[in-house]
């Protein structure tokens, strides 16, 4: 029973992986190649062969540790390294967030006490 319990944890552990493996190989894909020179990081040929061999991994090899743990060491460097110098280049360094003018305040605009 308690192996039976360890096993589904495995396997919702394998599943976030994959997921985490196909967002980072999704989101390179949708970057503009002049990004990543501009961001003076690696091709996005180079990233896309990476995250790609990482999906493939954790879809075909599941149980192969090493690898798997390799490839989540490169989507955490693309994910917090990669991806931020991107969307900086890219000019959305707000993240989303609402871009206001310089004389917005911490809540909104200032209106000057109208």
């Amino acid at each position: 029973m308690l192996l039976e319990g360890f096993n589904t944890l495995r396997g919702f552990l394998f599943l976030g992986l994959l997921i985490f493996a196909i967002f980072c190989f999704v989101d390179a894909a949708l970057r503009r190649p002049d990004a990543y020179v501009a961001a003076d990081k690696k091709t996005k040929q180079f990233w896309l062969i990476i995250l790609g061999v990482i999906v493939a991994v954790n879809l075909i090899l599941p149980g192969f540790m090493l690898l798997m743990i390799a490839g989540v060491i490169a989507n955490i460097v693309y994910m917090v390294d990669v991806r931020p110098a991107l969307i900086r280049v890219s000019g959305g360094g707000s993240g989303g967030r609402y871009r206001g003018s310089s004389s917005d305040g911490p809540y909104g605009p200032y209106n000057g006490g109208r």
